[in-house]
């Protein structure tokens, strides 16, 4: 029954988190298209969520909701800018796009304590250092 429910797998989307300059602490969060077709009606759904490290007291962000028409197909579009001072926590995103008729729907989670600079790859699509989610 519960497999009736799950709606298509999400393949060759993705999320980034993209440094934009080598020189600079600003981050932008990316949703990327590397389908041969088009993405449309995109609703994400940001938050970030984790302990305190000395307390264990939940933090929680706000949720913030961001909506897309449409992605082409080898495209990117910022989600929005992200804070260093968040990536100790769980930085989720949950995508829901359509693609003709169909519904897709992933999560993407960012560990708290992965997102570091020292750490970070060159993200060809981009040009710039970065960590990706597929």
């Amino acid at each position: 029954m519960k497999e009736e429910i799950k709606g298509p797998i999400v393949e060759k989307v993705s999320v980034a988190i993209v440094l934009e300059e080598d020189n600079s602490d600003i981050y932008n969060v990316y949703l990327i298209n590397f389908r041969d077709d088009i993405m449309e009606g995109i609703i994400i759904t940001s938050v970030g969520y984790g302990e305190h490290a000395d307390t264990g007291e939940k933090i929680e962000t706000s949720t913030l909701r961001h909506s897309l028409e449409v992605l082409l197909p080898n495209e990117a579009a910022k989600i929005e800018a992200i804070m260093p001072e968040v990536f100790s926590l769980y930085n989720e995103y949950w995508v829901s796009f359509w693609v003709n008729d169909d519904l897709f729907d992933k999560r993407f989670v960012f560990n708290a304590e992965t997102i570091i600079k020292s750490q970070l790859k060159e993200l060809k699509f981009f040009g710039k250092k970065g960590m990706i989610l597929n």
